[in-house]
């Protein structure tokens, strides 16, 4: 089975049933994944959607161990023997490290290396312009939802307030290569 094939599996099996809604966020990143894998090789492209799918497996209450999902899902993909890099992207999606600092475990983080390539910008973008229904959004509109689900003292606010500008840049750049690719953005 293909790295692909088994992370849909794996997301399915793990969100679809218990986390309903979680799963509808999860398709609609990888919907939009896919349209950003053409700015990718194959292989890159491939993990690229491997990562929309896996991106939320930490919200899955087999896979929960410390309730910061990033590092969760990327425990998980780690012990099942995944690829160091697709961990990595799950580890550090969305800008992971932000809200990492704030809860104190920055260094359970720092096993895995934030890329910082175009591939991770379009897997921040993937799920940054994904509401939790599955449908497209735009960044601005994801950020406040963020805020309003959880609330102004949350600490999840407290990190997507802190995180907006390295989000939107992600999204920006993501958006500036898909239209000098010629890919037309929805």
């Amino acid at each position: 089975m293909s790295l692909l094939a088994t992370a849909k599996h794996l997301a399915y099996d793990s969100l679809a049933v218990t986390l309903p809604a979680r799963w509808s966020h999860v398709q609609g990143v990888a919907k939009r994944a896919k349209l950003a894998a053409c700015l990718f090789l194959k292989i890159d492209a491939e993990l690229l959607e491997a990562a929309a799918f896996l991106h939320d497996l930490g919200y899955a209450p087999k896979v929960a161990e410390t309730g910061f999902h990033p590092l969760d899902g990327a425990r998980c993909l780690a012990r099942q023997g995944f690829p160091e890099r697709l961990c990595a992207l799950v580890a550090h999606h969305s800008c992971a490290y932000r809200e990492a600092e704030l809860r104190g475990i920055s260094a359970e983080l720092a096993r895995w290396v934030d890329e910082k390539t175009p591939l991770r910008d379009a897997l921040w973008w993937a799920d940054m312009t994904t509401g939790p229904d599955g449908d497209t959004t735009g960044v601005h509109e994801r950020i406040a939802e963020i805020q309003t689900r959880y609330g102004p003292e949350d600490l999840v606010t407290v990190f997507i307030r802190q995180a907006e500008p390295e989000l939107v840049a992600a999204v920006e750049r993501t958006e500036a290569r898909l239209r000098a690719a010629g890919v037309e953005i929805r």
